[in-house]
């Protein structure tokens, strides 16, 4: 007999008794329904995770500027100035596993509204891209800078909600003007609430400006440990040339050497400097491309040879992601093996029931083989309706697990994503129990004697 009539013997069988037919389908449909509900819930709470991981900086790579050494002491990370905007742009342009970068220059100083003074944990000049690399798009009120005002040094900037408690009393600060070093600078928007980082450190004290504003009108330096707002001029005013106050403006502090002393002596030039560049990854999985590229980039672009070790640091937050990364595997892994006992279950109903079903039909059994039904013959009925069974409830099990998921969502308002993958292995697994729980109530079925089963009443 081949396979089609093979089949389609199964079928008229399952069709005699179709009440029985559907409820031994039943543990296949919930098994297969609670593997694709569970898988789901699992994937939407990776993936949830991931999101807050990547709002909290865990897929941001910094770039930091190497450490400068005399006389055998090393002054740590950051100490010398290697890093520069042009580096930024660089990265961007040429770095494909990048998404986003955004130049920094940190300042530690005091910030004056009205008779209050505040003291910001994080005061960073930067450009709109830093918006995008923290996953901080959405502002509470008002709106960001832009690549314009970075452009024209602009005396723009905008707040965390820390700043707004203290500075401000919380009170809206749009359109108000905050002193940074006798430089007032208007607020034009509040970040919206982000909380602690992974460190415990408040992410919403902090204060944004285009950083070519804090790097000429501000600092004009590197950071430094110290409170950059205790260090004033003699005559109290916090700038002290031009040149800080008109960045555009080129005036000469020191006579111009001749052409001669030019080239007996010939200076370095010196370029614009920022204190660090942040990135963002297009992925978690792409950070080790990016780290690398990046290395080869900005090696190429400092002139450092074969031999030379590197003058900037990328770091990464690669262990806490590997941490909560097992951690959202381990719960998937016990949602899943939760399910699979329940598809275990389901198994073992239609092996009992297939093993009633073949005691039932002993006679029908030792008929065909007395017309000339080989014993194969009957093993391959017996196992075709073990695996329609599975195959019908698995189907019936995506159907349920994925409306389950629906209502999920819905209802309890749990993240869940669509995995292709569970479906496919649901539907592998529902023919594997098949054949793995009907092939001894085949294998009875085929071992019956023919006389036997005529006699069997």
């Amino acid at each position: 007999m081949n396979w089609r009539g093979i089949l389609r013997t199964a079928l008229n069988a399952l069709r005699r008794n179709v009440m029985r037919t559907m409820l031994t389908t039943l543990g296949i449909v919930i098994g297969v329904a609670a593997v694709i509900t569970m898988m789901e819930i699992g994937n939407g709470a990776t993936i949830a995770i991931q999101r807050t991981m990547a709002s909290m900086g865990a897929n941001t790579l910094v770039v930091v500027p190497g450490a400068a050494s005399t006389g055998g002491i090393n002054f740590g990370m950051g100490s010398i100035m290697t890093l520069t905007p042009q580096d930024a742009d660089a990265i961007i342009k040429e770095v494909p596993a990048i998404r986003s970068v955004a130049p920094i220059v940190r300042a530690r100083t005091q910030l004056v509204f009205a008779n209050r003074n505040y003291v910001p944990t994080y005061l960073y000049g930067t450009t709109p891209a830093f918006l995008e690399v923290r996953d901080w798009t959405n502002l509470d009120s008002g709106e960001a800078f832009t690549d314009h005002d970075v452009l024209n040094v602009n005396k723009v900037c905008m707040v965390g909600q820390t700043i707004v408690r203290q500075l401000f009393g919380g009170e809206s600060p749009i359109g108000k003007e905050i002193r940074i070093r006798n430089v007032a600078f208007k607020v034009i928007g509040v970040l919206s609430p982000k909380g602690a980082n992974m460190m415990g450190m408040d992410q919403d004290d902090i204060l944004l400006a285009p950083w070519t504003t804090i790097k000429y009108r501000v600092v004009a330096s590197s950071l430094s440990a110290a409170n950059q707002s205790s260090t004033n001029a003699a005559n109290g005013n916090e700038v002290t040339s031009l040149n800080q106050v008109y960045p555009n403006l080129q005036q000469s502090l020191y006579p111009a050497a001749s052409a001669t002393e030019q080239a007996d002596t010939p200076q370095p030039i010196r370029f614009t400097n920022v204190d660090q560049i942040l990135t963002a990854a297009q992925s978690a999985g792409q950070i080790p491309a990016a780290i690398q590229e990046m290395t080869s980039l900005l090696r190429e672009r400092h002139h450092l040879l074969t031999g030379d070790e590197n003058d900037f640091s990328i770091r990464d937050m690669t262990e806490i992601t590997k941490a909560m990364s097992s951690t959202t595997e381990l719960i998937t892994k016990l949602l899943l093996c939760v399910a699979m006992i329940s598809l275990i279950v389901g198994g073992i109903g239609i092996m009992n029931i297939m093993l009633v079903s073949v005691t039932e039909r002993t006679r029908e059994i030792g008929l065909r083989m007395a017309v000339g039904a080989e014993p194969a013959d009957i093993l391959r009925q017996f196992l075709t309706e073990a695996i329609v069974l599975c195959l019908l409830g698995g189907t019936m099990g995506i159907v349920l697990g994925r409306c389950a998921s629906y209502v999920v969502t819905s209802v309890l308002h749990w993240p869940t994503a669509a995995s292709v993958g569970a479906i496919v292995v649901s539907v592998v697994v529902s023919a594997v129990v098949g054949v793995v729980f009907g092939f001894y109530p085949a294998w009875k079925a085929s071992r019956l004697d023919p006389i036997d089963a005529l006699r069997y009443e």
